[in-house]
């Protein structure tokens, strides 16, 4: 278990322990793991659960009375009523499980436009991942609907001005994420839920960056959805969140159909399960989400509020040094999520990224899923670090070192 330290800072060599990947070598080099906004890496308690499970009582959810499946969905739900908890939902009814993000922003973007009439419009922004972008674009133009934009200002911010000019009384939905993948805005979630609903449409939250690394409160957010995906929070792939207010989950038409949504199955027609699981067909990621509840646990345990400030620390830390290396251009504004989204002048950033790898060092390196954004910022692709809980100023500092190698090597 972890010690907890009555100091802001965590205690990260503590925390490294947890986590064995991070043991390894890279090119003969330690690995420095920068690559947190892609997927995190896993402590050793979500690995142990996923193989507790298929050792100790793999079966399948909801169906068998045996002790097998008993066991099996008793864990399941306990994981569903975690994550309510960990988001401060009024129940486990708003929680439904997906595959990741992209597939409950899909359910939303189909759900939610099926009762939408022509000329309706759907507010997103010019920061959007593809998976909060290309779901209500193709959904606009199969249903005659209007996509509107709301602009980024020169700092990489959602521009005040373009958020009221865009959402008006013919928006039906707003869809914006929490915090950009690409380069770490952090957005006024509140205020834009604000000025959505008082102008009657729904909000929709991509939480899939907000959720590792800060409080969520989907009380204070009021969105009317909030998405998020395990992966990126120390839980295994295959499973991510909806949260929904539970009036707009009952009134909404499923996105999947089949076994385990459905009440009872006619000749003639179907009706279909309660809440949560009209929204959740066939066999469900058993022991994903299961693991993803130990992964709530691990992060709790933390305190959430104590890895956004370990976040801003490490962040503030690396820009900092990197603003000292001539040739660099730092994309997105000051205060920031986890991300660090850069070019090094003259060298493209899948030439950093692969010098960096020499190193030992994982970034990422492209348009991070987010085309769109980078033509408006006029660049095809940037290299991008991102941190966590486990990363470490020394880190930081082997991260720099491999910079100045990529500078070397490249003569600029």
């Amino acid at each position: 278990m972890l010690q907890k330290t009555q100091t802001k800072s965590l205690d990260v060599e503590q925390i490294r322990k947890d986590f064995p990947i991070l043991k390894r070598k890279v090119h003969g080099k330690p690995l420095v793991y920068l690559d947190n906004a892609a997927t995190s890496q896993k402590p050793r308690q979500v690995i142990e659960a996923l193989k507790n499970y298929y050792e100790t009582y793999n079966a399948n959810v909801h169906r068998s009375i045996h002790q097998l499946g008993e066991e099996a969905t008793a864990a399941y739900e306990k994981a569903r009523e975690k994550i309510a908890v960990f988001v401060n939902a009024d129940s486990y009814q708003n929680i439904l499980f997906t595959k990741n993000s992209t597939e409950g922003l899909n359910l939303l973007a189909y759900s939610l436009t099926s009762s939408l009439k022509k000329g309706d419009e759907i507010v997103i922004s010019q920061l959007e991942h593809h998976s909060n972008f290309v779901p209500w674009q193709q959904m606009a133009k199969q249903r005659g609907l209007k996509l509107k934009f709301i602009k980024i200002n020169k700092d990489v911010e959602l521009d005040k001005e373009s958020i009221k000019k865009n959402i008006t009384k013919k928006t039906k939905i707003v869809s914006v994420n929490h915090i950009s993948n690409a380069v770490g805005t952090i957005n006024p979630i509140e205020k834009i839920t604000k000025i959505a609903h008082e102008n009657g449409a729904f909000m929709v939250v991509d939480g899939s960056q907000a959720a590792p690394h800060m409080p969520l409160d989907m009380k204070e957010i009021d969105s009317d959805f909030y998405v998020f995906t395990g992966h990126k929070m120390l839980g295994p792939t295959g499973v991510g969140v909806v949260y929904g207010k539970k009036e707009l989950l009952e009134s909404m038409q499923p996105f999947l159909y089949g076994g385990e949504m459905i009440n009872e199955v006619k000749f003639e027609d179907t009706t279909f399960n309660k809440l949560p699981w009209k929204f959740e067909a066939g066999t469900p990621n058993i022991s994903e989400g299961i693991g993803l509840g130990i992964a709530v646990d691990y992060l709790k345990n933390i305190g959430m509020k104590r890895i956004f400030e370990k976040d801003k620390e490490l962040v503030s830390y690396a820009m900092k040094r990197m603003k000292d290396i001539d040739g660099i251009t730092i994309y997105g504004p000051k205060e920031r999520g986890s991300i660090i989204s850069f070019n090094i002048r003259g060298v493209h950033a899948h030439d950093v990224s692969q010098i960096l790898d020499s190193e030992g060092v994982a970034i990422r390196a492209g348009h991070h899923c987010c085309m769109p954004l980078m033509s408006v910022l006029g660049i095809t692709a940037t290299a991008r670090a991102s941190f966590y809980l486990y990363n470490t100023e020394e880190e930081v500092d082997t991260f720099i070192n491999a910079i100045h190698k990529v500078k070397k090597v490249f003569g600029v």
